[in-house]
């Protein structure tokens, strides 16, 4: 049986949808950037189209821009909202009943912001699509969403995943060329890179440009992750190993997740325990692990890496006491791109390395186990060791993988390479970041 809520009223509800449209209605949404996951909605459909994401990587702005450009009149409220914490399952149809209110009961169109805030959501929204109402949710919980949906609307739902801005919609967002060929736009591409690698694309953060209020945005948001969408939702007590396990994730981007030490660094008693406590933070989406490319499940599992899922995370947080590592934070910029562009391909993305001493391989990217690509990830290839390096560890990936597609992203021309029988192909990272797919 359902809780019945004891605060929540007719009156309350009202004044808050009423509120969020205002704000909705004053939001100039002609001058957004276009972002690369807009055709991935299907509007003619039946099914709820579900956005997710990490916090302020702009899905509520995405879902309001498309809606808009397609002309949909919609309901919107976003249940992140103060006033709402603790709406109960019981709420819920008197939420409905307020936006017909508000909206006007010819309306087919619902977008609720982070509607997963209140338990038992997943039955409101199936009672929604058996009466042939389109839902548009969002969400920064992965697990709630997907296990939630997959298991009461088994398969009624169209998953976008949205990352942080790209580096070409970075460029878009201020007025760079992405394809010019001039001696100044190459500068302002390569500056802007170097920004990039630094602050990332999370979209609020580019707008700021002094560093105090770039660390206070940052930390803010951790804390809120950790807080909102980790503590809260799974009732964790222990938050100070939880913050040690996320800032040691972070400060060691792009390595081989070892559960032994980090039960160690964060005085958890047992590795189990450290390995659910990753499994929160990528499903906050603060993390993705990247699992090695084998077909024996437990090598997958037990060799992951832990990349964050913005750059801007890495130093503009307190006490971040890192070096600056360029090359690794490259690495883990061409990840979330290799991700966005072949998630929605139903593509998968791992990093190769057979045996202890085998060469490793940045990235694979594969389809029901047949590998596709196969992509090293460099900051500078001038030196002559850190080149034959990185075109031996292709061509030798190739012969393990048996794929001739090779790529190699660096600060460097756009070139072919020619090994032995291998054709590499040489970008500049500027050039691959602004391809266009």
């Amino acid at each position: 049986m359902p809780q019945i809520s004891n605060f929540m009223n007719e009156s309350t509800l009202l004044q808050v949808i009423t509120e969020q449209r205002e704000e909705v209605l004053n939001m100039n949404y002609n001058s957004l950037v276009s972002r690369f996951e807009e055709n991935q909605f299907e509007w003619d459909s039946n099914l709820a189209q579900v956005v997710v994401g990490v916090r302020r990587c702009g899905k509520s702005t995405l879902c309001h821009k498309v809606l808009l450009e397609h002309n949909i009149k919609y309901a919107y409220v976003n249940l992140d909202d103060d006033r709402l914490y603790g709406m109960q399952t019981s709420d819920l149809n008197m939420l409905l009943k307020c936006l017909f209110n508000i909206y006007g009961t010819d309306t087919q169109y619902f977008f609720f912001d982070e509607l997963q805030n209140v338990d038992g959501w997943h039955l409101f929204v199936n009672r929604l699509l058996r009466q042939n109402l389109h839902v548009v949710l969002t969400g920064s919980n992965a697990k709630l969403l997907s296990s939630e949906l997959s298991t009461h609307l088994t398969g009624r739902y169209n998953e976008i995943r949205l990352y942080p801005f790209s580096f070409s919609e970075i460029c878009e967002y201020k007025k760079i060329s992405r394809d010019g060929i001039s001696t100044k736009d190459s500068a302002s591409r390569e500056a802007e890179l170097s920004d990039y690698l630094i602050n990332g694309g999370l979209p609020e953060l580019i707008k700021i440009n002094n560093p105090h209020n770039k660390r206070n945005y940052v930390t803010g948001l951790f804390e809120t992750i950790i807080t909102k969408d980790i503590v809260r939702r799974y009732k964790l007590r222990d938050t100070e190993s939880l913050h040690r396990i996320a800032n040691h994730l972070i400060n060691n981007n792009c390595q081989i997740t070892d559960y032994g030490k980090l039960s160690e660094l964060s005085g958890l008693k047992s590795n189990k325990t450290a390995q659910k406590y990753v499994e929160y933070l990528s499903q906050a989406f603060l993390v993705h692990r990247l699992q090695k490319f084998s077909f024996k499940s437990r090598e997958r599992i037990s060799k992951e890496k832990a990349y964050v899922i913005d750059t801007g995370f890495i130093a503009n947080r307190e006490n971040a006491l890192i070096p600056e590592n360029l090359g690794w934070r490259l690495e883990s910029i061409v990840l979330i791109e290799l991700l966005r562009r072949h998630r929605s391909q139903a593509e998968d993305v791992y990093y190769y390395k057979p045996t202890t001493h085998s060469k490793e391989i940045d990235f694979v990217v594969c389809r029901q186990g047949v590998v596709n690509e196969i992509i090293q990830v460099a900051y500078n290839i001038d030196d002559t060791k850190t080149y034959k390096r990185e075109i031996s560890s292709l061509t030798d990936g190739a012969e393990k993988l048996h794929c001739n597609k090779l790529t190699l992203i660096a600060f460097t021309d756009t070139k072919e390479i020619i090994s032995g029988k291998y054709k590499i192909q040489a970008y500049s990272a500027t050039n691959w970041l602004c391809m266009k797919i």
